[in-house]
């Protein structure tokens, strides 16, 4: 059974230079799953996403999922761990962290009244039982870069879900050097 853990940020690694932008590795061993939600402004179209890379920020795999018809953002939120747990177990990943930008998704993972999107949490959590370690943690916007362009240009795709195994989607984990 996993360690749930519920953490705050680490520090940084610099994507480019002179980028705001900022990954955060995680600790030795560990893979880690950015995940980021994104709702349309002007339709009931919404998206979440993943990314995935290891301690060393090589890219291992991402996924999108477009639905119709969720317009919480909150929600949506929590719907990114579940599919940021997804591509855990498709990359047959057993040491995880799930960063995302939302700190009341993160709160809500570690509560026992759970709201609105109870039952999502409480299938998060059976879910996250399943490997060695599963920590969740909040980090902020800068850091959640890549997860939030793909959730965000996922909206135009077709209702659904898109993996990506071997080469990243156009945009996404470009470069980024160690400080």
């Amino acid at each position: 059974m996993a360690d749930l853990a519920l953490l705050g940020a680490r520090p940084e690694v610099e994507r480019a230079a002179g980028s705001s932008s900022r990954w955060i590795p995680p600790p030795h061993g560990v893979a880690k799953i950015n995940v980021d939600a994104v709702v349309s402004k002007n339709s009931k179209m919404a998206s979440v996403a993943a990314v995935a890379r290891d301690e060393t920020g090589l890219f291992l795999g991402a996924s999108a999922v477009v639905s119709q018809g969720i317009t919480d953002p909150e929600t949506m939120e929590v719907l990114a761990f579940w599919e940021g747990l997804a591509l855990a177990h498709d990359l047959v990943l057993h040491r995880v962290r799930l960063a995302s930008d939302c700190a009341n998704a993160v709160r809500s993972i570690g509560q026992t009244t759970w709201g609105v999107y109870g039952q999502i949490i409480k299938e998060i959590r059976e879910d996250a039982a399943a490997f060695q370690e599963m920590e969740f943690v909040h980090e902020r916007r800068e850091s959640n870069h890549d997860a939030h362009v793909l959730a965000r240009s996922s909206l135009s795709s077709p209702i659904g879900r898109q993996i990506w195994f071997f080469d990243p989607p156009d945009g996404i984990c470009n470069s980024y050097s160690m400080t």
